[in-house]
């Protein structure tokens, strides 16, 4: 389950920060998540309440903003939006994709005191 592994990586910037910015409490954080990012929401949702104990974001509530997968067809040249890899254009049935968008995985906004 590597969701806990990045949940310790986004406790250790949000401690950085922390320090860097003087709070002292977090209480939510917006987490950005692309649908193509190979992140289990519930899993990550999960390791967070674990690995946020004893930390100054124990507590708080993470919050998971979902971002579409997009993707550009070679073949049609259309911007599309995906759920995942390997699925064909929307539009025209093309397999020739290029992703540019949803693989993103970044702390949007935190909530401290």
């Amino acid at each position: 389950m590597h969701e806990l592994s990045l949940c310790a990586e986004l406790l250790r910037l949000i401690e950085a920060q922390s320090r860097r910015q003087h709070f002292r409490r977090v209480h939510a954080v917006r987490l950005e998540v692309g649908a193509l990012a190979g992140v289990e929401t519930e899993a990550l949702q999960f390791g967070f309440t674990v690995a946020a104990n004893g930390t100054v974001a124990e507590g708080a509530r993470l919050d998971i903003l979902p971002l579409p997968g997009r993707a550009q067809c070679r073949a049609c040249g259309d911007t599309v939006e995906i759920e995942s890899y390997g699925e064909p254009c929307p539009r025209c049935g093309g397999y020739f994709l290029r992703v540019c968008g949803g693989t993103e995985l970044r702390i949007k906004e935190l909530e401290v005191e």
